[in-house]
């Protein structure tokens, strides 16, 4: 026979609902059981609840009911400062962590910055040291590091002859280029 899943099931909401009683407070609502029965909603709601009832307890002459009262809504003034001191530091803390992250990237852009220039002015150093001619004269041979092209290939042909007027060699321009026997 299976076991019974009830208990589990059950308990998996209410675990749900019970790890996050951390949450915010100021905006959670609250089941107050007083003295005049059950009373409903957030601290502030609850404490100006409580705050009209010891008023109206005070009217009617009953200041034991109204101390409870006053009682009551001091208990939830207090729940409701603890929890704004809280909200308070987390905010102050979340604050300082900011700043910190601001500043420590401002000091790596700053630091990227400085590592940029740098490399600038590295990167110059060796141009302005090929480009420097020492003033004795000596001027470094360009033409020996060159690569031969084409275009700047010197052609090592001999002076062209005029071709002789009777020659049958007019229409073939090979024959025009390569030197003619006499």
């Amino acid at each position: 026979m299976r076991p019974s899943n009830k208990s589990r099931s059950r308990n998996k909401n209410n675990n749900r609902r019970n790890n996050n009683t951390s949450g915010n407070v100021v905006n959670r609502v609250f089941d107050s059981a007083g003295p005049e029965g059950r009373v409903r909603g957030t601290p502030q709601q609850i404490i100006e609840k409580y705050r009209g009832l010891a008023h109206d307890a005070l009217m009617g002459d009953d200041r034991v009911a109204a101390e409870s009262f006053q009682q009551h809504a001091e208990h939830y003034s207090r729940i409701l400062q603890v929890a704004q001191r809280q909200i308070a530091d987390r905010q102050a803390e979340q604050q300082a962590q900011q700043a910190e992250r601001q500043a420590e990237q401002q000091a790596r852009q700053v630091q990227q910055q400085q590592q940029k220039e740098q490399a600038k002015v590295e990167n110059q150093k060796p141009e302005a040291e090929a480009n420097f001619a020492p003033e004795t004269g000596d001027q470094p041979d360009v033409v020996e590091h060159m690569v031969e092209t084409p275009e700047n290939k010197q052609r090592s042909r001999g002076p062209r002859r005029k071709p002789v007027e009777g020659n049958s060699n007019e229409g073939n321009p090979v024959a025009e280029d390569q030197p003619q026997p006499n």
